[in-house]
């Protein structure tokens, strides 16, 4: 999170992804290659977001 304490439409749609993705890699019967896909984009959002 930002500390401004704004929190814009843009942020938020980065916290909706964040979730999504995360729920998504817990995902049983996910394929290798996808949980390696999720996973890095996940920290690239995250480094994105300053929660790196």
């Amino acid at each position: 999170m930002r500390p401004s304490g704004k929190f814009t439409c843009a942020a938020y749609r980065q916290e909706m992804l964040l979730l999504g993705w995360k729920r998504q890699l817990e995902a049983p019967g996910l394929a290798e290659t996808e949980r390696i896909r999720l996973a890095e984009k996940i920290r690239e959002l995250e480094r994105q977001m300053g929660m790196d």
